[in-house]
């Protein structure tokens, strides 16, 4: 074992900050825009409490300091509302908590305790359809004339066939079931003002502008100016989305609103047209995953072209709906590191989707004509080295191929209790890095450079902050290579290896394949 890296660890688990019953009293600063890290949960998949093998909002909150410690900011949910889905798009109540999740009280409970250790928390919506069930369906079919009944989108005036979400009328669940999937007419004031109140409850439950508990912001799912390209609903960027984010800022002007844009690619619009905080960086993703130097430089400058000042690009390397990383390298632990380090020292806010940090894996089932394509991107979260220990949300547990086939399996190297106390692994990799970008505001806030502009496959990207540098050295090469830097920077004297304990030295120094530096100065 190294030395240096254990006693590395050791400083860091003696920084990093830990469950007190302080912690549960007191409200710490929670970070600043622009300043956040996120984590992204499948609630399903994270932490069961009662046993039935399904993941819930106590046995998140049980698992809340894990979080802090790891150096998370924000949380960010998929959705919780009612569904006849497992994943919980396509709500059947926008109002309420899947019952399977909890109650009311429960999600409270949880928001309050994230917000005692200083995390935010954000909610997934998608208000654009409804699932089979919904009272808005339900109660309108074959009546033109009911309460509800242009609420939604219909092909015929009898209302006996509602318009679908994309091309279907129904969707086959994991369980068998096909389900109908229904548009909401976003052009009904009556619907804007729906959704406009359920959000400034979920923002304000007391109405007083305090945000007391409230959350943080938003995800809106699948965001689009002309809905699926249908003409139906169309202009939403300024006759629905414009209103309802200017009222959401108008109560809570910290609220922050994340865009997922449809079709994800760099989310201009988005920012401006539809005045979103945030959207994902999707096309920067695609380049980050092959770990290809240009397509990397290439990315990074289309995505600050199109970034307006006050605006941001969320990095990401996995969500909910894509392969796992360390699935793309094909369990490839220095290319999983070289992703990472990239990631967390880019301008950006980072996001993080649950067991990323240990290298979980997963990638979509092939040839699966059901919503099971996903779930081994949504597997159960590795808390112990044994699947089936108490606290495992493996739901999906069966005979079905997404259970046989699974990727995560017991004693495999890959969770938290096989890996927390390794210096060496992955999760120590993550820890450390997001320890730095707590620690030093040049890799949070500070500019951004692009070095090695060259035809090596050295990627060289400068963090800047008045004085402060923090420079990121990759070799995303398949043989040594040295950086050729070509800028006037302070000698090597003045820089200091963040890494490790070893002498900074030669900034110009060789790299192997997927070797990492990070050297930073003060």
């Amino acid at each position: 074992m190294n030395l240096a890296k254990l006693a590395r660890w050791l400083v860091l688990a003696l920084l990093l900050p830990t469950a007190s019953v302080a912690a549960q009293r007191v409200e710490p600063p929670r970070a600043a825009p622009q300043d956040e890290v996120f984590y992204q949960i499948f609630e399903r998949s994270f932490r069961d409490s009662n046993g039935d093998r399904i993941g819930d909002l106590k046995g998140l909150t049980s698992r809340l300091d894990y979080l802090r410690q790891l150096g998370i900011t924000s949380i960010l949910l998929t959705p919780l509302q009612p569904s006849p889905y497992y994943h919980n798009y396509f709500a059947t109540d926008f109002r309420a908590v899947e019952p399977t999740y909890g109650t009311r009280e429960d999600y409270l409970a949880f928001l309050r305790a994230a917000h005692a250790r200083g995390l935010k928390v954000y909610l997934d919506e998608e208000f654009q359809y409804v699932g089979e069930g919904h009272p808005w369906w339900r109660d309108s079919i074959g009546k033109p004339h009911g309460k509800y009944a242009d609420y939604l989108l219909w092909r015929d005036p009898q209302h006996h066939v509602a318009e679908p979400f994309l091309d279907r009328a129904r969707w086959r669940g994991y369980d068998g079931r096909d389900i109908g999937i229904a548009m909401v007419n976003l052009h009904n004031p009556e619907v804007q003002r729906y959704f406009r109140e359920l959000l400034l409850y979920w923002a304000d439950p007391h109405g007083d502008g305090s945000g007391r508990d409230g959350v943080d912001g938003f995800r809106m799912d699948h965001m689009m100016d002309n809905l699926d390209h249908k003409g139906l609903d169309k202009h939403l960027f300024a006759d629905f989305w414009t209103p309802l984010i200017q009222a959401l800022k108008a109560r809570r002007p910290e609220l922050r609103i994340l865009a997922e844009q449809a079709g994800w690619g760099y989310g201009g619009q988005w920012l401006t047209q539809g005045h979103a905080d945030m959207v994902f960086a999707f096309p920067l993703r695609g380049a980050l995953v092959q770990l290809d130097k240009h397509a990397i430089v290439k990315a990074l400058r289309e995505t600050a072209a199109i970034t307006p000042p006050g605006k941001d690009q969320v990095l990401l390397l996995e969500n909910h709906d894509i392969d796992r990383f360390m699935s793309i390298v094909e369990g490839d632990q220095a290319r999983a590191r070289a992703g990472a380090a990239i990631e967390l020292t880019l301008k950006g806010e980072p996001l993080i989707y649950y067991g990323q940090e240990l290298g979980m894996r997963g990638k979509a089932l092939p040839h699966e004509d059901s919503d099971a394509t996903q779930i081994p991107m949504r597997e159960a979260f590795r808390w112990t080295a044994d699947l089936d220990a108490a606290g495992s949300a493996i739901w999906y547990r069966g005979g079905e191929r997404w259970w046989t086939g699974r990727y995560n399996r017991s004693h495999d190297g890959v969770s938290l209790e096989e890996e927390q106390s390794d210096p060496d692994s992955l999760y120590a990799w993550y820890r450390t890095l997001l320890a730095l970008r707590h620690d030093r505001p040049e890799l949070r806030r500070g500019d951004q450079r692009i070095l090695c502009d060259d035809a090596s496959a050295v990627l060289c990207i400068l963090r800047t902050q008045g004085t402060r540098r923090t420079l990121l050295l990759v070799n995303l090469g398949d043989t040594d290579a040295r950086p050729a830097l070509g800028e006037a920077l302070p000698a090597a004297a003045h820089w200091r290896n963040l890494l490790d304990d070893h002498p900074a030295g030669p900034l110009d120094a060789i790299l192997h394949p997927m070797q990492v530096r990070l050297l930073g100065t003060d």
